[in-house]
């Protein structure tokens, strides 16, 4: 019981300086303010003197109110030239975009010449697409599309009416031309692979330079000829190829069989490959061989060398074809890729 008044008697006595010190706070704080208020309250006579003579102006005021009235045109003061420093900002920034907005005018106009020439090359190709499909028979009725109502060919990109104004139109002129050419994919392909599948039977026929890579040149062509030793006209069977020396290396003119590799005073050394379609090659007047009789050879392998070995007045190739039993001119199958 004697504890529990100790208690409650330390607790008012806390509370009341509590209180106390609070009440001598504000009390201070009010005074802080009364003497500011004063001071700001005291007055002040503003006299303006002319310096003729007119009568003197008073002006009565107080120290707040010339304060504020000196924040105020500070304010002022700051704000001006805030805002005249953002409009010269502005105005650079709106010069600025003016000119990338006439650089800019300027690439979209060089844009649609460009975009001009692509749509006239493209109608370019699509006429010699259409041409070379005919040729080959190839079906261009079901193009694929990848995008519906729309049309494979260039006829509803190059129709007299547009689509949209401005720029809409390169853009939709644009989009239809990557249509037409992803369209355009499928038969080329198809042409591709008719070329593939025709490489064999170019492999097959004698249309390369008989001297590797394609050195050399014709010493003597097919047909009526003077002979180089009798003097007299005689006709030609072949083509002479010469790199005026001998040694440089001889390839098979196309895929085949050697059936022949022999030697007489006429020819020399020589090779006859059997190709197909009832086509033989002889190479003549040989220095060297590489291959033998029954061998396989390939388009462009290497079976001999230039020689001189025959009735030759110098190293050469004599280079024949036949077909069946009729001996026709070379010339008219070299690169006949």
């Amino acid at each position: 019981m004697v504890r529990t008044r100790k208690y409650k008697k330390l607790e008012k006595n806390f509370v009341s300086r509590l209180i106390q010190l609070l009440a001598s706070f504000f009390a201070k704080i009010g005074r802080f303010f009364v003497r500011i208020f004063k001071i700001f309250d005291s007055k002040l006579t503003i006299m303006v003197v002319p310096h003729n003579q007119s009568k003197v102006l008073n002006i009565q005021t107080n120290i707040f109110a010339m304060v504020m009235g000196m924040v105020i045109v500070a304010g002022i003061a700051c704000s001006f030239v805030y805002f005249n420093r953002k409009t010269a900002s502005s105005g650079a920034e709106i010069s600025r975009l003016r000119e990338e907005n006439r650089e800019t005018l300027a690439s979209l106009d060089e844009l649609r010449d460009e975009n001009n020439n692509l749509l006239q090359t493209a109608k370019r190709f699509q006429s010699s697409l259409s041409q070379s499909l005919a040729l080959l028979g190839i079906n261009q009725s079901n193009p694929i599309s990848k995008t519906p109502n729309q049309n494979s060919d260039l006829s509803s990109l190059f129709g007299t009416q547009d689509i949209a104004s401005g720029s809409l139109k390169e853009v939709a002129d644009v989009r239809q031309l990557t249509s037409y050419l992803e369209n355009a994919v499928q038969p080329i392909e198809q042409i591709g692979e008719m070329l593939k599948s025709q490489n064999t039977l170019f492999s097959d026929i004698p249309n390369i330079w008989p001297v590797r890579n394609g050195i050399g040149h014709i010493s003597m062509a097919f047909g009526q000829n003077v002979h180089p030793i009798t003097g007299q006209w005689y006709i030609h069977k072949g083509m002479d190829f010469s790199t005026y020396r001998s040694g440089d290396p001889v390839v098979a003119t196309a895929n085949g069989q050697v059936v022949t590799v022999g030697y007489n005073d006429s020819f020399g050394l020589y090779i006859i490959v059997k190709h197909k379609h009832g086509i033989y090659t002889r190479y003549a007047h040989l220095n060297s061989t590489r291959v033998q009789k029954g061998q396989m050879v390939t388009q462009r392998q290497v079976i001999g060398t230039i020689g001189n070995t025959g009735i030759t007045t110098g190293p050469h190739l004599h280079y024949e074809v036949h077909i069946g039993s009729d001996v026709v001119d070379p010339a008219k199958y070299i690169n006949i890729k």
